[in-house]
Order: C-alpha cells, then sequence, then structure tokens
C-alpha cells in the first residue's frame, strides 16, 4: 500500500530490540501508516496515534455525522478507527496548512484516559 507521505523511518528497525508490555502505544503522523503496515506487520500495537489530516481544514460534523472532502484522500482522516483489536486515533490538531483558518472542522486538543482491565 502507498503512503499519503514520503517514509523516513523504519517500523521494523524501531521496533527490532522493543520488550513489548500488555498495552502498546504507537505514534505516527500519517493514519494511512497504522493501515498500510501497522496492523498487517504489528499486532502487538494496541494503539495508534496519528494527526496529519487537519480535517482538511473544513468539514461538516454534526453528533451523528461527520464529512469532509478529506475523506476521499484518506479513509480514516478524524476520530477513533478500530480493526480487530487494534485501534487508530486521528486528531484534527490545532494548527493549518495553507489557508489560515478552519470552516465547520474545530481544532481539537485529545485527552485519553487509559485504564487496566
Amino acid at each position: 500500500m502507498h503512503l499519503r507521505f514520503p517514509k523516513y523511518g523504519s517500523l521494523p528497525k524501531a521496533t527490532e530490540n522493543i520488550q513489548y508490555s500488555d498495552f502498546n502505544i504507537l505514534l505516527s503522523h500519517d493514519p494511512s501508516h497504522w493501515r498500510g503496515e501497522v496492523i498487517k506487520d504489528f499486532p502487538e500495537i494496541d494503539l495508534t496515534l496519528a494527526g496529519h489530516t487537519h480535517g482538511f481544514q473544513f468539514g461538516i460534523e454534526l453528533p451523528n455525522f461527520k464529512w469532509s472532502p478529506v475523506q476521499y484522500v484518506y479513509k480514516e482522516w478524524a476520530g477513533l478507527y478500530t480493526e480487530g483489536k487494534q485501534q487508530l486515533y486521528v486528531n484534527r490538531g490545532l494548527g493549518f496548512l495553507g489557508y489560515p483558518g478552519r470552516v465547520g472542522i474545530l481544532p481539537e486538543i485529545t485527552v485519553l484516559e487509559l485504564h487496566r482491565s
């Protein structure tokens, strides 16, 4: 799978001497990395946190409806996604690219609470 931006890192190299724990979190800038590599090759990664899309800085977000043109470029572009036992959370961020503003897609700061079960 082609990732949306050039890969400069190597997840196999970064994890070759890692000791996995009961719950493992990966920070990855581009959410397409999750589907492109993490799900199929790294089942021990439970949660991936990403950003990159900014929600395209434009869209509609209602309690039961979310739309942005960015969804035609990124399958996972804002919020929580689950595949099997793995999850991805894509944060829309605070910044911008190009146009210095947002329409309908508000900036986001995410607070995560992790609980041991």
